[in-house]
């Protein structure tokens, strides 16, 4: 029977089998990311006389939500009473619980730095595999960890952020090296993959934990990342070139597609070029801006939810959930109108590019300045909140797809460096998120987080608006611009995968890009 189901994956086109892995592996990796923030909820109980613990607006007797019943701090510690051997709660203080959210990201930002160089270098098909099993190992020993003491979790913790800053850059290399042009746009909106890990981590981890404890929220995970393994191993390789079951007349449409901007890199990239480049600059500070609002609510969402909204632990999973179930669907369709302006040459990459920060930072950095202000309005403050995130997913065309214009020969290492900047963002909100509410769960000490958030969103998006370009840039060529001159010199013919390429100037091939409308 496993034969049988595997084997139906042949019968379709490579590209559609890559598509679906690149979405699930996005999958996998924010569903053993983000469970530590709902899980800690559960592992930790909150006291009645723990005042921080518990709703501003559970003390509004004027404001009730029908639909969704809200507890206290003693409710919820009371709602998982059926617990797996092993199970205990802790009593960790703020501080320490974001330590154990924070330590993700201490090494994620370094392996994200190296994570595209060693795709380009070894394959991303590989890369991928050894760092979603190791994440698997380490998420089913989290309980064991947790149990020995805090600090092992953390190690933990940080042990998988190494390996999961390998994976999204990684992806890139895989997308920079199957995606045709035309279908770019497609394919990176797979990298969405996570949201729907998020909202199916979210929503089934609360009802999990309540019928067989805190532990089982690690250990299913796991288990499904290992079996998700398996399917990636037979079903992608390094290139179209490189598969065993592609047809040929899928694998050439794919390489005429690409021509000669995307070779396997045989030194290192152009660094020098990279960081003094104002496009990159601006991509990069792009990406932290949009990392900063992501991690904001991935990592302390489902405590304003809880804490602040007063939603019970089953519920506030699902409502953490629905601001990236907005996500995913709006990034579908951003893809797909992105895709179809650039088909079209409606407008050029580069406009499109500016255009949709308009969507993407913009709107949902006014969003949030307005949820502040929505007070125990539970309906309002979910609308607001799921809407802010649904517009971020025209980051498909934005931040987390520009790398892929300015230089798709080294994708991976410039998604990397911009993730390893990134990335610390996933550290610094839920510190700061610890700071100013230290003293209560209130709106008056949310606000200022909320702000923040907010201005980093739009500041972002003004700066790759003035300085951002979807051109490809010149040193995309850097490593092989000697043999592109020999080429024009002899006046020969390229062979690329069997067939027969005229190879210019280095003048003209810089300036065809591989994702601009002429």
């Amino acid at each position: 029977m496993a034969v049988i189901f595997v084997k139906f994956f042949d019968v379709v086109p490579v590209r559609f089998n890559l598509w679906v892995m690149l979405f699930t592996s996005c999958w996998v990796v924010y569903m053993l990311r983000v469970n530590m923030s709902l899980n800690l909820i559960a592992m930790v109980p909150q006291t009645a006389h723990n005042s921080t613990s518990r709703s501003q607006c559970e003390k509004d007797d004027a404001v009730s939500n029908v639909t969704l019943s809200r507890v206290d701090g003693v409710d919820v510690h009371a709602a998982h009473v059926k617990q797996i051997p092993g199970g205990a709660s802790f009593n960790w203080s703020g501080e320490q619980q974001a330590l154990i959210l924070g330590s993700y990201f201490w090494c994620y930002p370094l392996t994200s730095l190296v994570g595209g160089m060693a795709a380009e270098r070894w394959g991303p098909r590989y890369v991928v595999l050894v760092t979603s099993l190791v994440s698997a190992v380490l998420t089913a020993l989290s309980p064991v960890a947790a149990n020995l003491d805090y600090i092992a979790l953390v190690i933990i913790r940080f042990c998988l952020g190494c390996a999961g800053g390998f994976i999204y850059p990684a992806l890139h290399v895989l997308v920079a090296r199957w995606a045709p042009p035309a279908e770019k746009g497609k394919f990176v909106s797979a990298m969405m993959g996570g949201t729907l890990g998020t909202v199916l981590t979210w929503s089934l981890t609360g009802p999990l934990m309540e019928k067989f404890g805190w532990a089982s929220a690690f250990y299913v995970p796991a288990a499904m990342t290992m079996v998700w393994c398996f399917f990636w191993w037979y079903l992608v390789a390094d290139s179209p070139a490189e598969h065993p079951r592609i047809t040929d007349a899928e694998k050439n449409y794919i390489l005429d597609a690409l021509g000669d901007k995307v070779k396997k890199s045989k030194g290192l990239p152009p660094f020098k070029s990279i960081v003094t480049s104002l496009p990159f600059l601006a991509m990069t500070i792009l990406h932290y801006g949009n990392l900063w609002g992501l991690y904001f609510i991935m990592t302390v969402g489902p405590k304003f939810v809880s804490s602040v909204l007063g939603f019970e632990l089953s519920a506030a999973g699902v409502i953490s959930a629905l601001p990236y179930l907005a996500r995913l669907f709006f990034a579908t369709i951003f893809g797909v109108i992105g895709d179809f302006i650039l088909g079209r040459k409606l407008l050029s990459t580069t406009a499109i590019r500016k255009f949709f920060c308009v969507f993407s930072h913009v709107l949902p950095g006014i969003l949030l300045v307005l949820l502040v202000y929505a007070g125990c309005s539970t309906a309002l403050s979910v609308a607001l909140i799921t809407m802010s995130m649904g517009f971020n997913g025209a980051a498909t065309l934005t931040n987390l797809q520009n790398h892929q214009d300015l230089a798709p020969n080294y994708a991976g290492t410039l998604y990397g460096i911009a993730n390893c900047i990134g990335s610390t963002a996933g550290f610094f909100t839920p510190m700061i998120t610890a700071y100013f509410t230290s003293t209560g769960n209130n709106f008056e000490n949310w606000r200022p987080v909320f702000f923040l958030g907010a201005s980093v969103y739009i500041v972002s998006a003004l700066f790759f608006i003035f300085f951002g370009t979807g051109n490809i840039q010149p040193w995309n060529f850097a490593a092989d611009s000697k043999d592109t001159k020999e080429d024009k010199t002899n006046g020969d013919l390229k062979e690329m995968n069997g067939s027969s390429i005229k190879i210019g100037d280095s003048k003209e091939v810089k300036e065809t890009p591989l994702n601009v409308a002429k």
